[in-house]
């Protein structure tokens, strides 16, 4: 067993500061720590993809990041470690608890993942290691995921058993709890516009300094279409992250942020606009584009016509929010929040279904890219 700092000042003088995750009693001793310790920043995450997904976006804008879930949770994350981690070749480190180990008595719940946390992990070529158990081996297992990491562009797991970590206690702030925020109605009953037009509406009102990310499927391909630009990320998979992303990088840079989610995403995870409420990032704009369909796989209609997704916001603590169903609405909505009042800020636009014939995708590779991207944002 270790004290918590054994593994946390060594890995703060390598530059690992942004933890985020969710709760194991397990790493109760670590997380504990890192939310008590000043110099480290914790993000609580509403599901295990999610946090995948904040230390994504967190590393896009230069920061280096640890990923904390018990194993179980290891099903969330597949989705983006496979098509986000991977096509765009983001590194961070993993701790996962090993719930159910063979041979140790636990919840049946645990059973099976006990059993294939590895053999998980290694079909899905995510290097692992155990997380050390003595301060000595501290040094070593981190310069082993370093190694790896650096060499492969992949994430790297720390496999952590049943007391491996000293509960030194918790010193955590008392959460903020938000006034409820505004919303504007910005709807007129009018033709709802084309996807397209709006993206178009988005490059022709963001600032140069602004990055943007556009959640997969048709938004990121018809961004690419309209115009590529350095500022601009295109997911290509891991449905829902958008918005954890954005965040992730929101949090991380002073530059302002906007995240082009689809209803279908968005419902996905919407446990992200809890998150993002919460830590209420200042320079974030989440539009949310409304066509009431699954548009990439063929028109299947989402459940999006009974959800407010600008009410969904109020409630999760954003300041401010603003639905509107025309061009001139929508591009009147993005203009204010840029301009005025507080962030982050949510704009529920609904749009027609359907995209331009013969849509192309992106002609740069994914890692190209975040590493472009990046540059943006760090230059």
């Amino acid at each position: 067993m270790i004290a918590a700092d054994a593994f946390l000042e060594p890995a703060l003088e390598r530059g690992f500061s942004l933890y985020t995750g969710v709760p194991c009693s397990f790493l109760t001793p670590l997380i504990n720590r890192v939310i008590s310790n000043p110099a480290l920043h914790y993000v609580g995450a509403a599901s295990e993809g999610e946090a995948v997904a904040i230390a994504a976006g967190a590393w896009l804008a230069g920061r280096r990041t640890v990923v904390m879930c018990q194993n179980s949770g290891l099903g969330n994350t597949v989705n983006p470690l496979t098509s986000l981690n991977h096509p765009f070749r983001i590194p961070t480190l993993l701790i996962v608890t090993w719930r159910g180990q063979p041979g140790l008595k636990d919840e049946p719940q645990h059973e099976l993942m006990g059993q294939v946390t590895g053999s998980l992990l290694d079909t899905i070529a995510i290097g692992h290691a155990g997380f050390p158990r003595e301060a000595g081996a501290v040094a070593a297992t981190l310069d082993r995921a370093e190694r790896a990491m650096t060499t492969q562009e992949l994430p790297f797991v720390l496999i952590m058993q049943k007391g491996s970590v000293r509960d030194d206690g918790l010193d955590q702030p008392e959460q903020m709890i938000r006034p409820r925020g505004s919303i504007e109605n910005l709807c007129q009953g009018s033709e709802r516009p084309a996807r397209i037009d709006l993206l178009r509406a988005v490059q022709a009102i963001v600032p140069a300094e602004a990055a943007v990310v556009a959640t997969t499927g048709k938004t990121g391909r018809e961004l690419f279409t309209c115009e590529d630009r350095s500022q601009q990320l295109y997911q290509v998979g891991s449905m829902g992250c958008a918005s954890a992303m954005g965040l992730g990088i929101a949090l991380n840079t002073e530059r302002p942020v906007v995240v082009l989610d689809g209803d279908g995403a968005a419902l996905m995870k919407l446990g992200t606009l809890a998150t993002v409420g919460a830590h209420a990032p200042a320079n974030l704009i989440h539009v949310v584009l409304d066509n009431g369909v699954h548009d990439s796989t063929g028109g299947q209609a989402t459940v999006s016509p009974n959800v407010d997704f600008a009410a969904v916001a109020q409630a999760c603590g954003y300041p401010r929010a603003f639905r509107c169903d025309g061009a001139a609405g929508f591009a009147r909505a993005l203009e204010v929040a840029f301009a005025e009042g507080p962030k982050p800020a949510l704009i529920h636009a609904l749009i027609a279904p359907g995209s331009i014939t013969n849509l192309g995708r992106p002609t740069i590779a994914p890692r190209e890219v975040a590493r472009r991207f990046q540059s943006f944002i760090m230059g």
